[in-house]
């Protein structure tokens, strides 16, 4: 395999390096309100008079409906629902915008944290509750052994103007997914590509698969390179690959690879899947 296993410093310093960045994911995996506390994401498309159901027939407290002519729902609640706004019981109608993430959710009820989602137009709320079912059971997050061989030099080769693809996403729903271009890198010396996103802060994502996908790790991974320099190298190590906010609660909507992205190869690195108890 052709790798850079210097790159990052010495092997032990990489190696330990790596071991408190697991370390630190399965503490941010495990919080009160992280991935594994989500139980339910609810398309107010699917409301029936602005009631939203749960899988199992439960319906949420109050009445959700799109907001008319502009960027915002509308929540409207008794005090028997239960609901509170911004700390304060809520009685009547309030107007909602799109949360950043249970940090910022301003409609809770007991310790539940209900987020307001926007989607290509489309409105959800999430529900995350710490004492899920999923939280309780979760164990670790099973990993590859860190392998300073599958630190490789990259090359990112962006696209003369953005591209959107359809993809599948975890929820069975096709979704764009929006590309900025392709990261090239060498194992044992042929080139391979992946297609990537391009963060607002140059970082790079792709969603991959490869010859483990569904048996020796999940069906498909995330990968999250640095910015690139200037002259469009960049570290790429796969031991930081990463698993999809799908395989901890089943109620994210993860897109799936886009063409392209799976590689013939097998990537033993990074982690594997979640663990449970």
């Amino acid at each position: 395999m052709s790798g850079m296993g210097g790159m990052n410093g010495s092997g032990d310093d990489a190696r330990q390096q790596w071991k408190t960045w697991h370390e630190n994911r399965v503490a941010t995996v495990s919080e009160p309100y992280g991935p594994l506390a989500l139980t339910g994401t609810h398309w107010l498309a699917d409301a029936v008079d602005g009631r939203l159901e749960t899988l199992d027939g439960t319906v949420l407290p109050g009445r959700w409906t799109e907001g008319a002519g502009d960027d915002t729902i509308v929540l409207g609640a008794t005090a028997a629902d239960g609901l509170t706004f911004d700390g304060r019981p809520l009685d009547g109608e309030v107007r909602l915008g799109a949360d950043d993430g249970p940090g910022t959710a301003r409609v809770a009820r007991g310790a539940q944290r209900y987020v307001v989602l926007r989607r290509e137009g489309l409105w959800a709320v999430r529900v995350f509750d710490p004492d899920a079912e999923n939280r309780r059971a979760f164990a670790g997050i099973d990993v590859f052994d860190y392998d300073e061989r599958w630190v490789l030099a990259g090359e990112f080769r962006p696209y003369d103007a953005s591209r959107t693809v359809r993809v599948g996403n975890a929820d069975g729903r096709e979704r764009g997914l929006g590309l900025g271009g392709e990261l090239a890198f060498t194992v044992d010396g042929a080139e391979h590509t992946l297609q990537v996103a391009v963060e607002d802060d140059g970082s790079l994502w792709a969603v991959l698969a490869d010859g483990t996908s569904g048996h020796d790790s999940y069906r498909f991974r995330f990968l999250r390179p640095p910015a690139p320099a200037a002259d469009g190298t960049v570290t790429v190590d796969f031991n930081r690959t990463l698993l999809p906010p799908c395989a901890f609660a089943d109620h994210f909507i993860c897109p799936f690879p886009p063409p392209g992205n799976t590689l013939p190869i097998e990537v033993r690195a990074g982690e594997r899947n979640r663990l449970t108890r």
